[in-house]
């Protein structure tokens, strides 16, 4: 940089102007924050993400992000989560904390546990919601510092946050960027806002036997929906981190450690048991329910329905049923019939473009006893086809059913309701990368769809991720209002699935190139990832539900 410049030209939307060095993108952004529905959150300088309190340092041209974006609200998330934390540690009193952990998301909420030499009451919670919302009114400056890590190291004992200090042991860095909120010093991975006057809008609940923070979805990042309970989802990610727990699996440490010291083998196979004992339990409750006919299987994009399907089918076999899979998209209304998003593109997604009249028809003359030839799509002429597929149903005989529409009665509204039985499948993981940073379940599931996208559809990382949006939006029209209608919920994530995921998804990430749309999220990926040592898959059992999505499968997936 040079020291004698005394400005620097800076061109937003093709217009220069001159601004004093040291001028930050904040000062920046507040002229140009009238043009834009939402709050700025992070400025763009020259392709580059960068912090709102940073400053111009040279020529640039620059681009804002909000809160509207991916990015930006997951910024205002992180910015959310340090003040959270600051005002527990305020009102308990960081003495009596043991562990403060971020564990996942239910509906719009972001559970957290807490543990301690205290009772958590509703009295503390609603404490605790009063100072964030003083800490907001002050509009409090968040520092980013960056520290050797020795450094950072020490000041995390002092602070009983060992977490990092583990997560730091496999850093390849010698430093490492700290935010310091009036005292309170905490990592996080990603960006923040410039100060605690950006939180607006939030909310804190106590739930179970924590607290959930409550904040707006980037849609709307101005309106706070009711926080509905989900007792059925929080049941089984509560079940998934209480098995992290007893594995001594809680954080990418963790599993890092397990790695290091030569436990991977006997992690997967626990990990693996644990899945096949919850998959017994299902099938057994299903015979046990007596008249079951339709298993419909349901759940977002990557969960690993076919795999589950395929294992779900063998445990029924065990008490002497004979299950048959059926593919819903199979039913898929022809192409030209199938209606189209506001761009043009066809909505695969949306019941529509199922032809439930005849899944019906078919399904209940199934019932009835009858021989029915069912159709199979082909997806390159987008017709239905009819191939001699013929099924007649007998006394053990039963449909396995997968499809994303699987909870909607919709879709099996001439089905009795006695005859079904509803799985919810997703992959809730709950490891984290440290305790106050946690794993978005999305993530999982993306990098799933980046590595299993690529070996079987040749589909490069800059596809699968463009695409990722419109998948997003799908599960959450289609998918997730129904899943508390389930009668069973599997969760299909795996402790040490992303150290297993990294090798494979790291070279198409890195593909992506600096200017492209998909660039900061492969960025973001690519930083996520680097936490994780990489193993490979030769441990991996045949039927487990990652070989679905990096290959070797005993299973036609």
């Amino acid at each position: 940089m040079d020291e004698k410049r005394q400005s620097y030209t800076v061109t937003i939307n093709g217009e220069a102007k001159a601004y004093p060095a040291g001028t930050t993108f904040e000062e920046i952004a507040g002229a140009y924050q009238k043009d834009y529905p939402c709050q700025i959150a992070l400025a763009v300088r020259n392709g580059k993400i960068r912090e709102l309190f940073k400053k111009i340092d040279k020529d640039c041209t620059v681009e804002f992000l909000t809160v509207s974006d991916d990015t930006g609200h997951k910024t205002y998330n992180r910015t959310a989560t340090i003040i959270l934390m600051k005002a527990l540690n305020d009102v308990i009193g960081a003495d009596k904390i043991e562990k403060i952990k971020m564990e996942f998301a239910i509906g719009n909420g972001y559970y957290c546990a807490i543990k301690g030499d205290f009772e958590l009451t509703d009295d503390i919670v609603a404490k605790v919601k009063q100072k964030m919302q003083e800490y907001v009114d002050k509009d409090i400056r968040i520092i980013k510092n960056s520290m050797l890590l020795d450094e950072a190291n020490e000041l995390f004992k002092q602070q009983k946050m060992t977490d990092k200090v583990s997560l730091f042991r496999y850093r390849g860095s010698s430093t490492v960027n700290v935010y310091n909120l009036d005292g309170y010093y905490d990592y996080y991975y990603g960006y923040m806002l410039p100060s605690t006057g950006y939180v607006k809008y939030f909310d804190v609940q106590k739930y179970e036997d924590g607290l959930v923070l409550i904040l707006p979805n980037k849609n709307n990042s101005t309106v706070l929906d009711v926080f509905r309970p989900l007792p059925k989802l929080f049941k089984s990610m509560e079940m998934a981190s209480d098995w992290g727990e007893k594995l001594g699996v809680d954080t990418v440490s963790d599993l890092n450690d397990q790695i290091r010291m030569g436990g991977l083998n006997e992690l997967v196979l626990v990990q693996e048991a644990l899945q096949e004992r919850r998959i017994s339990e299902i099938a057994s409750e299903i015979v046990k329910r007596g008249g079951i006919k339709f298993v419909m299987i349901a759940g977002p994009s990557s969960s690993g329905k076919t795999t589950f399907s395929h294992r779900l089918s063998v445990q029924l076999r065990t008490h002497g049923l004979t299950p048959h899979p059926i593919a819903a998209d199979d039913y898929f209304v022809d192409r030209e019939k199938t209606p189209r998003q506001p761009n043009g593109d066809y909505d695969f997604e949306c019941l529509e473009a199922i032809d439930t009249q005849k899944f019906n028809e078919d399904m209940c003359a199934l019932l009835a006893g009858e021989r029915v030839e069912l159709p199979t799509f082909n997806f390159v002429t987008g017709k239905r086809e009819y191939r001699g597929n013929f099924k007649q149903l007998g006394a053990d005989d039963i449909l396995v059913i997968e499809g994303i529409h699987g909870l909607n009665d919709k879709m099996s509204y001439a089905l009795p309701d006695d005859s079904k039985y509803k799985i919810y499948i997703s992959a809730l993981t709950t490891l984290n990368i440290d305790e106050h940073n946690r794993i978005p379940t999305t993530d999982g599931r993306l990098l799933r769809r980046l590595v299993r996208d690529a070996r079987t559809r040749g589909a490069s990382g800059k596809r699968t991720i463009q695409m990722w949006p419109s998948v997003r939006r799908g599960e959450t029209e289609n998918i997730f209002p129904f899943q508390e209608s389930a009668d069973a919920m599997f969760n299909s994530a795996l402790i040490y699935e992303l150290a297993v995921l990294k090798p494979f998804a790291e070279p198409l990430l890195y593909s992506i190139e600096k200017g492209e749309p998909e660039y900061f999220e492969a960025v973001r990926l690519l930083k996520f990832l680097s936490y994780f040592l990489a193993v490979g898959t030769e441990e991996l059992p045949k039927n487990s539900i990652v070989r679905e999505f990096v290959g070797g499968s005993c299973f036609k997936v």
